[in-house]
């Protein structure tokens, strides 16, 4: 990791963690409204998910890499972590021989910030080392849903499109089934080991790639552990006396102790993610997430007491005036991290790689800035009760109109966009050409100006290796983030829908839509409790209970995916 590489304001390979929440915070997606699907056969319009034997035939078959062994090992679904730069002297190979074939792929993908020229050394050197000459067609990030559903609405597509799981809403998946490519004749089984790299990733991860049926997506694996953490000023802690609490009640009676508006102190900001984590509320990333069959029932997230529970103690904190303002005001996302480095806050929670990131921003400001995740507690203070998150949420598809060699191009560029943290192939993809984008200082590779303007989204998206964390910079953050995973880990159940990509019937797919609206007025006190069971109530009628028995059939000829 490169410290400079904390100015890229969009999702990579590095800092994206696969949050559906920090992705609609930080990017400021919309829904997207896809009017029209060219192509609407059958297998355009397939709803529902494949699972058990039917995906056994399909996904790939599993074998992990060796050719970099980890500084800490994958372990209760975190990631790996890697604590130090690795020479170049001493770069392993993963991709020994060119495996495109010098053929020709446009590729449509999200970029955050001012897209480099097409001419440019990274691209360049990316092209011949692969084989494969890419042009890149990079949209803004921010209104990303609107152009993809432009393009796939249309007849024009492009060789190779990025899909994000949180554009993954409407017409969208049934587009991606009649647009995009079956995978499956070239990755299926022992097929993927022409494929080293892509072998590698976890199959959890492709199990998600499986769309109408058919493997059709490239996955960008990610841990299954939450990837919301609770951030707190360790620093700050250690100047004022305070311990981490230990319980939701430890923890309002803290932030009341804590907080001292007169001189612009508040405890923390907003907690409700965090708060759906302590009272074991089922994950609300995926929509297929909020539903897990318990006692024989498949029940949705919005009709627990979890869920109940978690905002009346988030209401509690803003009853308290221990929320800054600006979160009371509706003011979150990225301001909130800003109010945390500024010491206005001394809790917050973000998806875990801030850990880094702010970290790396506040080192050459701030020498006694510190910051820690604290782990969570359960609803009485004892252990928690976490569910998994989905293990991959971008995908990369190539068009049904692409010939078998595009495929196999195709399959080459991501077969070397995979390859591991240590070795010569993510170097290049990574930081691009050493001496023009990046070069080494004290040891670590630190990105020039060039790199940090051309270096940045694009390659992260066409192929990813199973997930780890590596900030050699901060070796002692790289550790922290990965135990924390770890122990987080130990508590985390995974949900009946884990893992599976779902399309929903497009009658009932916007159901839930206002539901985030409604936790956000409660917890501020413009809503009370029993809007949301009113609320759950008018869902159930309205088609929630009819979605239940869709899922639950879907469970009953598919089986869960674990």
């Amino acid at each position: 990791m490169t410290p400079n590489a904390a100015s890229s304001s969009g999702p990579s390979r590095r800092s994206f963690l696969t949050s559906t929440a920090v992705a609609t915070a930080a990017v400021a997606v919309g829904t997207p409204l896809l009017a029209a699907c060219g192509g609407g056969g059958q297998e355009g319009r397939k709803e529902g998910t494949t699972s058990g034997k039917e995906a056994a035939k399909i996904l790939p078959a599993y074998v992990a890499s060796s050719v970099v062994t980890p500084d800490i090992p994958a372990k209760n679904g975190s990631a790996a972590g890697f604590t130090r730069a690795i020479p170049t002297a001493e770069l392993k190979t993963s991709v020994p021989k060119t495996l495109g074939s010098g053929g020709k792929l446009t590729v449509m993908s999200p970029f955050w910030g001012t897209p480099p020229k097409g001419d440019n050394p990274y691209y360049t050197a990316m092209n011949k080392a692969v084989g494969v000459d890419v042009t890149w067609q990079n949209q803004d990030g921010v209104t990303y849903d609107q152009k993809l559903g432009a393009v796939l609405a249309s007849s024009e597509v492009p060789d190779v499109v990025v899909v994000p799981g949180w554009n993954l809403m409407g017409r969208i998946p049934s587009a991606i089934n009649a647009k995009f490519a079956d995978l499956g004749p070239y990755l299926s089984g022992d097929k993927v080991k022409d494929y080293p790299n892509l072998a590698a990733v976890p199959t959890e991860a492709w199990q998600r790639g499986i769309f109408g049926g058919q493997l059709r997506g490239i996955p960008m694996p990610a841990p299954y552990v939450t990837d919301i953490a609770p951030l707190y000023r360790k620093d700050l802690f250690a100047k004022k006396g305070y311990t981490v609490p230990g319980s939701p009640d430890e923890f309002l009676a803290w932030a009341k102790e804590a907080t001292d508006a007169k001189s612009k102190l508040w405890a923390c900001d907003d907690m409700k993610w965090t708060a759906f984590n302590i009272f074991g509320v089922l994950s609300g990333g995926d929509k297929a997430l909020w539903w897990n069959l318990e006692g024989g029932k498949l029940v949705n997230r919005i009709e627990t007491e979890q869920f109940l529970e978690a905002l009346e103690w988030t209401r509690k904190l803003y009853a308290a005036g221990v929320v800054h303002p600006d979160a009371v005001q509706g003011k979150a996302g990225g301001d909130a991290g800003n109010r945390f480095t500024a010491g206005e806050v001394l809790v917050y929670n973000q998806n875990i790689s801030d850990w880094w990131g702010k970290t790396a921003e506040q080192r050459t400001q701030n020498a006694d800035f510190e910051m820690e995740a604290f782990d969570y507690f359960g609803p009485d203070g004892g252990d928690p009760t976490l569910w998994a998150v989905q293990p991959a949420n971008i995908f990369t598809f190539v068009s049904k109109k692409a010939s078998e060699q595009q495929i196999k191009d195709f399959l080459a560029l991501c077969n070397f966009c995979a390859a591991p943290y240590g070795t010569k192939e993510f170097m290049l993809t990574a930081y691009g050409v050493e001496g023009t984008d990046y070069t080494f200082e004290k040891g670590l590779p630190v990105k020039t100006q060039q790199g940090v303007n051309e270096v940045n989204g694009a390659y992260d998206y066409t192929g990813n290796p199973a997930p780890y964390i590596a900030y050699p910079d901060l070796p002692e953050v790289t550790k922290g983030m990965v135990e924390w995973q770890q122990r987080m880990g130990a508590f985390t159940k995974k949900s009946s829908f884990f893992g599976l990509t779902v399309t929903e019937p497009a009658r009932w797919s916007n159901l839930a839509d206002d539901f985030e609206q409604l936790e956000d007025d409660v917890v501020r006190g413009r809503k009370k409790i029993s809007d949301v069971q009113q609320a759950v109530s008018d869902w159930r009628s309205r088609g929630g209970d009819g979605l239940r028995d869709w899922y639950r059939k879907l469970l009953d000829d598919n089986g869960s995916a674990d």
